[in-house]
């Protein structure tokens, strides 16, 4: 093949999605994660990141979790637009309101009779993975260190995955002081299933996105 011919997978047209596109990917995105939270607040685990912070404040003080979400993120919109860009902050954004509002009506919507923490971490964690993907791919995050993990990625070529768990593994030492030991190791299996999803199926180059 001539070096000047461009390789399969490279016409820019693949990679621009239209705002329907944007607008599925953003609600499903967010959808799949607040499952994943309802999940893992019905049995008292937590995750990582930005989400994970909210889940130790929220199991601290008794706020609600989809509120505290959103205002542990205020912080991060400055970094994402200046590091980001415009479009990518402003996703975010959007995508930081859904799951606010996701995480305080949906459990309104429907209960879970009995539910097996290690099945809630493993479920828990995929849906993590492939929601933030979802929205990685669509040029969004959930904020956080979602936004730092992604800058890293995109600057310096630092494996998402990686520096997302290494976050997550300090979220989830600061969870020592508010959840029993079950409970954090639990949560620990529950972060090994989306980090290791995410490693998989989210590698520079495969899909350009930033």
């Amino acid at each position: 093949m001539p070096a000047s011919a461009p390789l399969p997978g490279d016409d820019p047209s693949v990679r621009v999605h239209t705002p329907f596109e944007d607008a599925q990917a953003l609600f499903t995105g967010t959808l799949f994660v607040s499952l994943a939270l309802i999940l893992y607040g019905q049995v008292g685990l937590l995750t990582g990141g930005t989400a994970g912070a909210a889940f130790v404040l929220h199991y601290a003080t008794g706020m609600p979790l989809g509120r505290v979400f959103f205002l542990i993120n205020l912080p991060f919109y400055w970094f994402a637009w200046r590091r980001m860009g415009r479009a990518f902050t402003l996703k975010t954004f959007v995508a930081i309101t859904l799951l606010s509002a996701f995480a305080e009506w949906s459990p309104e919507l429907f209960a879970i009779e009995r539910l097996h923490p290690a099945y809630a971490a493993v479920l828990g964690g995929l849906l993590l993975g492939s929601g933030c993907l979802f929205l990685a791919r669509h040029h969004a995050s959930l904020g956080g260190a979602t936004v730092v993990s992604l800058y890293l990625q995109a600057r310096h070529g630092w494996r998402a995955g990686k520096v997302q768990m290494a976050m997550d593994g300090a979220i989830l030492g600061l969870s020592l002081f508010v959840l029993p030991p079950d409970r954090v190791a639990y949560s620990v299996l529950g972060a090994l299933a989306m980090n290791g999803f995410i490693a998989i199926n989210h590698r520079p180059g495969r899909y350009a996105v930033l």
